[in-house]
């Protein structure tokens, strides 16, 4: 694993990233769960992974990437979300052409046949379909018993809501009263459910994860592009792909954050179902679609 002090000692002008498959960057912001994200990933298939690291992480966090399967570690603030696509920005500058996927520290991609197919397999049909980037779902997890994992986090306990979800036409500010095509604002799962604990702006569940990287293309703080069609979640002529980033991250912030923390008792409730870490499931609650892909 290569490390590098900055984004800026990462790259260089002309710089390209070698490598065969998608890529993947994952943005660490603690060291929760931070090596089984990247084996996780490394066994789905990315031929390059890329750790964009908070400096305040531990010393240990790289050796556990390391260990993992990471090929770059990069040192680079990510107080917010702002600084988060900017970093992504700024490292798709050297993977010019290729499938690039981005994720936080303990959140796990799954998409349909994700048990037997590898993530190039699946990429490779929706380039066939002329689509350049792919809609992921962001489904929360969370520990079946708070008590007991306190900080959020429980891969051997790990529940996820099986009902709540729904989906909101997105306007379109440049034009009053005009709804965007084939965009929408999609809710559910913790954000949901505690949503007075969780800011609007970050209340959205979609995630533009997966898409092509090319020149002059910005990732905006809101994790949507500036080509809107990159935003949509399928063609004009059928349904696509999609996936889902089964994810820790709300819990962990719910339980971090003091007016959060006092106020939950537990994540649980009667929608709750134990995760099995299958895309087979969660083709079943209909939160990926295969689209034409069988």
């Amino acid at each position: 694993m290569k490390r590098h002090s900055s984004l800026r000692a990462f790259g260089r002008p002309g710089r390209r990233i070698g490598g065969h498959g998608p890529a993947a960057i994952i943005l660490a912001e603690d060291e929760s769960e931070l090596g089984s994200t990247v084996a996780h990933h490394r066994a789905a298939g990315f031929g390059t992974i890329i750790v964009i690291a908070d400096p305040h992480l531990p010393d240990g966090a790289a050796g556990a990437a390391l260990e993992a399967g990471a090929d770059h570690w990069i040192m680079h603030a990510l107080p917010d979300r702002a600084a988060a696509a900017e970093a992504i920005n700024r490292a798709c500058q050297y993977l010019r052409g290729r499938w690039v996927y981005y994720c936080y520290n303990a959140e796990y991609l799954f998409y349909p046949f994700s048990e037997t197919r590898r993530v190039g397999e699946m990429l490779d049909f929706h380039t066939e379909e002329k689509r350049d980037a792919m809609l992921a779902y962001v489904v929360d997890l969370y520990p079946e018993r708070l008590a007991d994992h306190p900080g959020g986090v429980s891969r051997e306990t790990a529940m996820l809501d099986r009902m709540g979800y729904y989906a909101l036409a997105r306007p379109d500010p440049a034009a009053r009263g005009r709804l965007k095509e084939r965009q929408l604002d999609f809710h559910g799962g913790l954000r949901w459910r505690f949503e007075e604990h969780i800011p609007p702006s970050a209340r959205r569940i979609d995630r533009i994860a997966l898409f092509r990287a090319r020149p002059e293309l910005v990732l905006r703080a809101d994790f949507t592009f500036d080509d809107e069609e990159y935003n949509t979640y399928a063609c004009p002529w059928h349904h696509n792909l999609t996936a889902a980033i089964c994810s820790f991250r709300t819990a962990k912030a719910l339980c971090r954050n003091p007016g959060s923390r006092e106020a939950i008792r537990d994540f649980s409730w009667h929608g709750s179902d134990r995760f099995t870490w299958r895309a087979r499931q969660l083709l079943d609650l209909g939160l990926i679609e295969p689209g034409q892909w069988f």
